[in-house]
């Protein structure tokens, strides 16, 4: 992980909006108008936020491509799971895509002055 203040309160938090995802992947899907492709959009941004929030707590290199990688399975096996294990859920491989590219562009942050906006705004203590 990167020397942040609060190291585990920040890493507390990612887990627990990963979680988060998980949840609402493997519940009853919410009620509303069928907008078509929408909810790619959502994979889309949800899963690059998730990146977003890995390039802030963890450090370049392996140990960040470790955890998009990790994102990228998660994606995956929840889609997975939305076919096998649950009756109102159906899995969409274009789902999976949507979270691998969601995944790819949160990771383009670590290429840019953003990739340190948390260590910048809370700063360690040395």
């Amino acid at each position: 992980m990167k020397a942040l203040r609060l190291p585990w309160l920040w890493l507390g938090t990612w887990l627990l909006l990963v979680l988060a995802v998980v949840v609402l992947s493997l519940g009853s899907p919410p009620s509303g108008p069928d907008v078509p492709a929408s909810d790619k959009w959502q994979h889309l941004v949800v899963y690059g936020l998730l990146s977003l929030g890995a390039v802030q707590l963890f450090r370049p290199g392996r140990p960040l491509l470790v955890v998009a990688a990790l994102l990228v399975l998660l994606g995956i096996g929840l889609e997975v799971a939305q076919g096998t294990l649950t009756t109102d859920r159906m899995m969409d491989w274009r789902d999976a895509v949507a979270n691998a590219v969601g995944v790819g562009l949160g990771l383009l942050t670590s290429r840019t002055r953003l990739r340190d906006a948390l260590a910048s705004a809370v700063p360690s203590r040395a």
